[in-house]
C-alpha cells in the first residue's frame, strides 16, 4: 500500500494542476462562443435580412478564425517546453518570431476574407444577401491581424501556465461587444444604422482592443518579467519561423478538416428540409457548448505535457497525458448522461416546434453517444501537440473525418434513408476512428519516448543575435 501512495499523490497533483489550468481556458472558449451569440441576437433584432447576412458572413469568418488559431497553436507547446526546461530566457526569441508569423498570417487572412466572392458563389448565397454579406466581411477582415496577434499572446501566456488572462480578456471583449454592436448596428449616438456592416466593424474593433489590452498586460505584469520579450528588434528568423510552421500548419489543416466536416454535414442536411436543418442546428449548438469543456482541458494537457517534455521527464509526460485524458472522460460522462437522459428537455430550450423537438432530441441522443469519442480525440490531440507531434495527427484526422465520417454519413443519410440521423451516425464513425488512432499514437509515443529526439535543449538552441 505504501508504494501506491506516491503514485496516487502524483495523480492527484496532476489532475489538480490540469484543472487549474483548464477552468480559465474553458471559460475563455465559452466567451468566444458568447460573441457569436451576441452577434446573432443583435442582428436578429435588427431584421431577418441582417441576421441572414451575418450568419452567412460569420460562417466564412469562422474559417479564417480556425486557420489563425491553428497556426498560433504552435506557440503554447514551444513556450511550455522551454519553461519546463527552465529556459525562460529563450522564450522572448520564440515569441518575437511568433509575432512575425502572426502578422503574416493575419494579413493573408485579411486579404482572403475580403476576396471571398468565389466561396460565396460556391455556397450559392442568396443574391439579396450578397451585398450585405460582402460588407460584413469587408469590415470584419480588418480584425484578422489583431486576431492572430491576440492568439500569439494567448499562446505565450498559456505556455507559461498563465491561463487566467485568456479568461479575463475573453470576457472583457464580450462586455465591450454588446454596447458597441448595439450602437453601430441600430444607429445610436448620432451614428446611422449600419446593420451587418456595423456588426463587422464592432467585432473587428473589439478584436483590436482585446489584442492591445493583452499586449499591455504582458508587457507590464511581473509574471512576464525576465522573458526578454521585446528587448531587441529582430527581423524574421526563417529557421525559427519554420519550426513554428512545422507545428502550426498541420494544426490549421486539422482544425479545418474538423470544421469542414461539420459544415459539409450542415449543407447535406439542408437538402432535407427546414425541420431537418433546424433540428441539426439545435443539436450542433448543444454539442458545441459541451465541447468547450474537453477543448479547454486539451489546451491544458498540451501545456502539462510540454512542461514534462522540457524537463525530460518521461513519467511526467505519461502522467500529464493519461491523467488529462481520464479527466476528460469524466467530464464527458456528465455531458453524455445529460444528453442521453434529457434530450427532449434540452431541445425545448431552443424551440417550441414539436417536429423540430422530436428530431432534435434524436440527434442530441446521437451527440451523447459520441461524447466519449469526441473527448478522447481532442484530449489525445492536445497531448500529442505537447510533444510537438502534429503531422501524423493531421493525417489521422483527415482520414477519420473525410475518409470514414463523411462517406459513412452520406451513405446512411441518403442511400439508407436515415436522413439527418444517418449523417450524425457518420460523425460518430469519424470521431470514433479519430479517437482510437490518436490515443494509440500518444500511447506509443509516450512509452517509446520518441519525443526525446526533439527536446528543446538539443533542437531549439537559438542562434546568437547581435544587437544593432
Amino acid at each position: 500500500m505504501k508504494s501506491l501512495r506516491p503514485e496516487r499523490a502524483r495523480v492527484r497533483h496532476e489532475i489538480g494542476a490540469t484543472v487549474r489550468l483548464a477552468i480559465p481556458l474553458i471559460l475563455a472558449q465559452l466567451a468566444a462562443i458568447g460573441s457569436n451569440v451576441i452577434d446573432a441576437v443583435l442582428s436578429g433584432h435588427v431584421s431577418a435580412h441582417v441576421l441572414g447576412a451575418v450568419a452567412v458572413g460569420a460562417s466564412i469568418w469562422s474559417l479564417a478564425i480556425v486557420c489563425g488559431i491553428g497556426m498560433m497553436m504552435a506557440v503554447p507547446p514551444s513556450v511550455a517546453q522551454l519553461d519546463g526546461a527552465r529556459r525562460r530566457f529563450d522564450v522572448g526569441a520564440v515569441f518575437r518570431q511568433a509575432l512575425w508569423l502572426a502578422l503574416a498570417v493575419g494579413v493573408l487572412l485579411w486579404f482572403a476574407v475580403r476576396h471571398a466572392g468565389p466561396l460565396l458563389d460556391l455556397i450559392g448565397v442568396d443574391p439579396e444577401l450578397r451585398h450585405d454579406v460582402e460588407r460584413f466581411l469587408s469590415a470584419i477582415s480588418w480584425g484578422a491581424p489583431a486576431l492572430t496577434c491576440y492568439f500569439a499572446l494567448r499562446g505565450l501566456s498559456e505556455g507559461l501556465s498563465l491561463t487566467r488572462p485568456s479568461m479575463y480578456f475573453g470576457f472583457g471583449g464580450l462586455v465591450l461587444l454588446v454596447p458597441l454592436g448595439y450602437v453601430l448596428m441600430f444607429g445610436k449616438l448620432g451614428i446611422p444604422p449600419q446593420g451587418a456592416h456595423g456588426c463587422g466593424i464592432a467585432t473587428a474593433t473589439v478584436l483590436w482592443l482585446e489584442m492591445l489590452g493583452f499586449a499591455t498586460y504582458v508587457l507590464k505584469h511581473r509574471n512576464y518579467r525576465g522573458l526578454n520579450l521585446l528587448e531587441r528588434f529582430e527581423w524574421p528568423h526563417w529557421r525559427r519561423i519554420g519550426a513554428l510552421l512545422h507545428i502550426g500548419l498541420p494544426m490549421a489543416v486539422t482544425l479545418l478538416a474538423e470544421a469542414g466536416l461539420f459544415v459539409a454535414s450542415t449543407l447535406f442536411i439542408s437538402t432535407l428540409g427546414t425541420d431537418a436543418v433546424a433540428s441539426h442546428q439545435v443539436a450542433i449548438n448543444v454539442a458545441s457548448l459541451f465541447f468547450m469543456v474537453p477543448l479547454g482541458l486539451a489546451m491544458a494537457i498540451t501545456v502539462r505535457v510540454g512542461n514534462a517534455v522540457g524537463r525530460g521527464d518521461a513519467r511526467g509526460v505519461r502522467y500529464a497525458g493519461f491523467c488529462g485524458i481520464a479527466l476528460t472522460l469524466a467530464t464527458q460522462l456528465v455531458s453524455a448522461t445529460l444528453m442521453l437522459t434529457l434530450p427532449h428537455y434540452i431541445a425545448t430550450l431552443y424551440t417550441h416546434d414539436a417536429k423540430v423537438i422530436a428530431l432534435a432530441a434524436q440527434l442530441i441522443v446521437l451527440a451523447g453517444v459520441f461524447q466519449f469519442s469526441d473527448g478522447i480525440q481532442v484530449a489525445a490531440n492536445g497531448a500529442l501537440r505537447g510533444l510537438k507531434d502534429t503531422r501524423v495527427p493531421m493525417a489521422i484526422t483527415l482520414f477519420a473525418y473525410w475518409g470514414v465520417g463523411m462517406p459513412v454519413g452520406w451513405w446512411l443519410g441518403f442511400h439508407r434513408g436515415l436522413g439527418a440521423r444517418g449523417v450524425w451516425m457518420g460523425l460518430i464513425a469519424g470521431l470514433t476512428v479519430a479517437a482510437a488512432m490518436l490515443f494509440v499514437r500518444f500511447w506509443r509515443s509516450a512509452w517509446r519516448e520518441r519525443w526525446r529526439r526533439h527536446l528543446p535543449v538539443a533542437a531549439e538552441t537559438p542562434a546568437p543575435v547581435v544587437a544593432a
